[in-house]
């Protein structure tokens, strides 16, 4: 099968595209025939050789942590599934391997879900790693509720998107720091948006304090954010340091099953920015670090039959 790869650490450069043995089927795993994946922050770090300290590699690896697919074979435990089934999947593994930038991908059956009926393969893969981060902030930790205004730094991205459309589900009043094109999109998630130059100065922007931040952007904005608003509680997903709860994704198929809910029922949209061929995944990386694409999220679509 086709698949990307790379066997040394680095940027987009070490990426390469060709040919992978075919995923192995264990008892209680199903092989899923990719439809799409997405690109994520969190594939160029580990690809650049962050977490080698803590996760074990073995080259070459397949990057990818998120995909939707068709169910192709299912193992001789698996009653869950059956070929044919069309599912998505965060198959973030403590082994850096086995990712979804592949035609076909072997996957523990507790990570699978069904797809959304209602949405494209596209927007189906960008749903489950950047979800569980959102649901994880927003509602795990943070636990927004319609008492809180809320500023989501990094609105109009992947994770932030999300992270704005569940706070404004929760009940909250939202402000949302993106760039001015992407101000429209920010406004039609249900925030109110403002630069991020401008986050030092909130009172300009809503007459009542900020209560919770969702950091999704990183590049320094969290500290002006936190001093405008001493009091709030805080959640990053970029950052770490004192007086901030730092999240991860963490697999929760109970979660995942409430995501897919609210997308078929259209209160929450996963938004596709770009989406490249499997072989252009390089170029792919290369947008997304470069921030060149529109809101939501880079998908991976397969080049082949």
């Amino acid at each position: 099968m086709k698949g990307v790869f790379y066997s040394g650490f680095g940027g987009s450069e070490v990426l390469q595209y060709g040919d992978l043995p075919e995923p192995k089927l264990s008892q209680n795993s199903v092989i899923v025939r990719m439809k799409a994946a997405t690109i994520n922050p969190a594939d160029i770090a580990l690809q650049a050789g962050f977490g080698e300290s803590v996760m074990e590699t073995w080259f070459p690896v397949v990057p990818g942590w998120d995909l939707a697919g068709i169910v192709e074979r299912v193992g001789a435990g698996v009653v869950e599934f059956q070929p044919g089934d069309e599912v998505i999947a965060y198959t973030h593994q403590d082994i850096l391997h086995n990712g979804t930038y592949a035609e076909r991908v072997s996957v523990p059956v507790q990570r699978l879900w069904r797809k959304p009926k209602n949405v494209s393969w596209a927007e189906a893969a960008g749903l489950p790693l950047a979800g569980l981060t959102a649901y994880r902030t927003v509602i795990e930790t943070l636990r927004v509720s319609e008492a809180d205004t809320v500023l989501v730094l990094g609105a109009s991205g992947g994770v932030g998107s999300l992270a704005t459309q569940l706070a404004v589900l929760a009940g909250a009043t939202v402000l949302g720091s993106a760039s001015a094109q992407h101000h429209t999109y920010v406004r039609s998630l249900g925030a109110e948006p403002m630069l991020s130059s401008d986050v030092a100065e909130l009172g300009r922007h809503t007459p009542t304090d900020v209560t919770a931040i969702v950091d999704c952007a990183g590049h320094g904005g969290l500290a002006k954010a936190m001093a405008a608003a001493p009091n709030a509680r805080v959640c990053s997903i970029a950052d770490s340091g004192p007086g901030i709860s730092t999240v991860f994704a963490r697999h929760d198929t109970e979660i995942l099953a409430r995501l897919v809910d609210l997308v078929e029922a259209g209160a929450l949209r996963v938004t596709v920015a770009a989406s490249f061929a499997l072989a252009d995944a390089a170029l792919a990386q290369d947008v997304l670090k470069a921030r060149t694409c529109g809101p939501g999220r880079i998908a991976l679509v397969p080049d082949f039959t």
